[in-house]
C-alpha cells in the first residue's frame, strides 16, 4: 500500500482525482473500456469533484457500479446514495457506457441477484473507496465478513456507523437511519485492480491509524487494504495525525 499525505482535503482530492483519472485513461487505453465504482459519502466530495474536472477521459467506453445503499430509503432522500452519485457525477459527465445503481427500494434478495450477476460479467478496473468512522470499508462494519464470495450483501449497520450517517448530517436523528443496507462485500472490492482510499478529516484518524497500523482483522474492516498489490490510500494531515506518530518515514507528502 503506499500513502500520500496532503495538507488539507482539497489537496487531498485533487491528489487522489486525478490518480483515479490517470489510471482509467490508462485501463481505457490497454482494455479499449474500464469498469469503476466509485464511493459516497462526504469523504469523496472533493475527489469525484476533481475527476469531474479531468480531462480526455472517453466516459462512454466507462462501466460505474458504486459501493452500496441503504434499504428502504427513496432515492428523493438527501441520504441516497442513488441521488448522491446521479447529482454529484453522473449529470455532469458525458454519458457513461453503462451504470448500476443500486436499488434499495427493491425486493432485496432479487437485487442482489441482478448487482451479482452484473458485477461478475464487469471485472472491475478502478475502484474508489473510502474508511469509516469505525472502521468500514463500504457498509462492512465490523466485524466485517472477509470470507463471503458474494460480490453484493445484505449487512446490519451498527449504531457508530449509523451515528457518522447522522453526525454528518444526512439524517436529523439516528432513529431515521436505516438499520440495513445492500454492500458490496470485502473479497468483490479486493477484486478490483486499482483501489484509491481517500480519509480526510480528524473523526477518521483512529480508523485511519488501525486500518494501517493493526494486524489485518475483520475488527478493522479497512486493514484488509493492506494486501492488496495496488492500493493508494490519501490522506490529509488531520486523518493521519496519529498514524504520522508511529510511520513519520514512511509516506509520501506534498
Amino acid at each position: 500500500m503506499k500513502i500520500i499525505i496532503s495538507n488539507n482535503s482539497q489537496e487531498l482530492g485533487r491528489a487522489a482525482g486525478s490518480e483515479a483519472a490517470d489510471l482509467i485513461r490508462r485501463t481505457i487505453s490497454e482494455k479499449g473500456k474500464a469498469n469503476i465504482i466509485l464511493a459516497t459519502g462526504t469523504s469523496q466530495f472533493e475527489t469525484i469533484s476533481q475527476l469531474l474536472k479531468e480531462e480526455d477521459i472517453d466516459w462512454s467506453k466507462v462501466t460505474m457500479f458504486h459501493l452500496d445503499e441503504y434499504i428502504g430509503l427513496p432515492v428523493t432522500h438527501p441520504a441516497s446514495f442513488r441521488k448522491y452519485l446521479k447529482e454529484r457525477f453522473l449529470e455532469n459527465v458525458p454519458p457513461l457506457h453503462e451504470v448500476f445503481l443500486i436499488n434499495g427500494e427493491a425486493d432485496s434478495e432479487t437485487e442482489l441477484s441482478r448487482l451479482n450477476k452484473l458485477i461478475s460479467e464487469h471485472p472491475v478496473d478502478v475502484a474508489l473507496v473510502g474508511i469509516g468512522e469505525n472502521g468500514h470499508l463500504a457498509f462492512n462494519d465490523p466485524p466485517a465478513d472477509f470470507d463471503t464470495e458474494q460480490p453484493y450483501l445484505v449487512v446490519n449497520l451498527d449504531e457508530p456507523c449509523r451515528r457518522q450517517q447522522m453526525n454528518e448530517g444526512w439524517f436529523e436523528s439516528l432513529e431515521d437511519v436505516p438499520q440495513q443496507a445492500i454492500s458490496m462485500s470485502v473479497k468483490q472490492i479486493m477484486k478490483s485492480e486499482h483501489i484509491i482510499c481517500s480519509v480526510p478529516d480528524e473523526r477518521k484518524a483512529q480508523a485511519v491509524s488501525d486500518s494501517l497500523l493493526q494486524n489485518v482483522s475483520n475488527k478493522f474492516p479497512a486493514s484488509i487494504l493492506q494486501l492488496h498489490p495496488s492500493c493508494t490510500c490519501f490522506l490529509d494531515n488531520s486523518s493521519a495525525e496519529i498514524y504520522l506518530k508511529s510511520k513519520p518515514d514512511e509516506v509520501v507528502t506534498f
